[in-house]
């Protein structure tokens, strides 16, 4: 990626994605040029909370709502210490951000942190055009960075795809920290961080849960070093298919059946810690507004998702694994893709989406006292 952060309103820009259309706008954000993953995210609000995000690193965001922007940024909402999107697409940029906690616009944000983007053009296109031809690589281009299309377009092939990429190590913490409970201490977790939010250790230390942040590279000595009476698996970017560490460490506690919580990357961890097999999905999910049932209970929920892999499993049956019995416990509603796993002899479950919500829906919080129970389960 290279960047200016000078004139961006006024600098030409164009997107071009790997299969050779192109889109012409406005610069947004910083001046120059970024290469990543094309996804499109279906949710309303909740921008802020997107970009700082760790499990897009890498992804060029296409938001398919037509304004962003109106509510500005504050310093309150970060989900991390920075934005970790590649690069970011929009049609109608917010003239003057309104709103009583706003400090700055959204486009002096990401001039200030170095994302290129781009506006002014017909988002609702390009994202039909994702819907039928699936993610891909794309670049965005702006003021000197703009060249001859066939020059641009060599240069996005060029790109490192998302299969096959290894990024949990690249956006979790390097040292391990501890997020207090909050009023009496019940328990205590080790948590992985393979890109976790800020909100998430957060909404277990509500639950009056003493966090421990683990690195993505802790090894399993490392976890049980800490007394946990619980192990979570955040969520993250990058293939699956590559985590092979997470999985030996998540094996490990399958094998001491300390009761285990998994969301998003972790979920398909623990798929693969099960035998299953993980697949790249046409154009995944991503936004706050995903319908996705509880087949324990029956309900829908409304959810925040951002995965473009799958965890493999079958929908029709209970499986058989290495460390018990275990079935699909979520489904999506929109296309059938599994969205949690259960283990039915052991205190261990997982789902492909993000119950800390921020900045919502809320209809999946109760995950998070679904592993409180679990681990007074164990306690007794």
């Amino acid at each position: 990626m290279t960047i200016s952060t000078r004139g961006a309103a006024q600098a030409p820009a164009v997107l071009v994605l790997e299969d050779g259309r192109a889109f012409r706008g406005r610069a947004y954000g910083a001046v120059g040029e970024t290469f990543g993953e094309a996804v499109f995210s279906t949710g309303m609000t909740g921008y802020q909370e997107t970009l700082t995000d760790p499990s897009y690193h890498r992804q060029v965001v296409v938001m398919t709502a037509p304004h962003v922007g109106n509510t500005g940024v504050n310093d309150e909402d970060p989900e991390s210490g920075r934005i970790w999107v590649s690069g970011y697409v929009v049609r109608d940029p917010a003239r003057v951000p309104s709103n009583w906690r706003s400090r700055r616009s959204l486009d002096e944000e990401l001039e200030r942190q170095g994302v290129v983007g781009i506006s002014g053009i017909d988002t609702r296109a390009l994202t039909r055009h994702l819907r039928e031809r699936g993610a891909m690589r794309v670049g965005i281009f702006s003021g000197d960075a703009i060249a001859d299309d066939a020059t641009l377009l060599a240069r996005v092939q060029q790109a490192p795809g998302m299969v096959g990429a290894d990024l949990a190590a690249e956006v979790a913490t390097k040292e391990a920290y501890v997020v207090p409970a909050v009023g009496t201490k019940r328990f205590t977790v080790a948590a992985i961080d393979l890109g976790i939010k800020g909100m998430t250790p957060r909404r277990m230390a509500e639950r009056g849960i003493e966090v421990h942040v683990l690195p993505a590279t802790a090894t399993l000595e490392d976890v049980y070093a800490v007394g946990p009476d619980g192990v979570f698996f955040s969520n993250g970017p990058g293939d699956p298919a590559t985590a092979d560490h997470p999985v030996s460490v998540m094996r490990g506690v399958l094998e001491r059946k300390t009761p285990l919580f998994g969301i998003c990357f972790g979920n398909q961890i623990l798929g693969r810690a099960l035998g299953f097999g993980t697949y790249k999905l046409k154009y995944g999910h991503r936004g706050i507004n995903q319908p996705v049932q509880d087949r324990t209970t029956g309900k829908v929920e409304v959810t925040a998702h951002n995965h473009g892999f799958a965890v493999d499993a079958p929908l029709d049956k209970v499986s058989d694994t290495e460390f018990g019995r275990a079935e699909v416990s979520h489904v999506c509603l929109n296309d059938q893709v599994v969205e949690g796993l259960h283990l039915l002899d052991q205190p261990a479950f997982s789902v492909q989406y993000h119950p800390e919500a921020a900045a919502g829906p809320h209809d999946a919080a109760y995950l998070f006292d679904r592993f409180v129970s679990l681990m007074e389960g164990q306690r007794a």
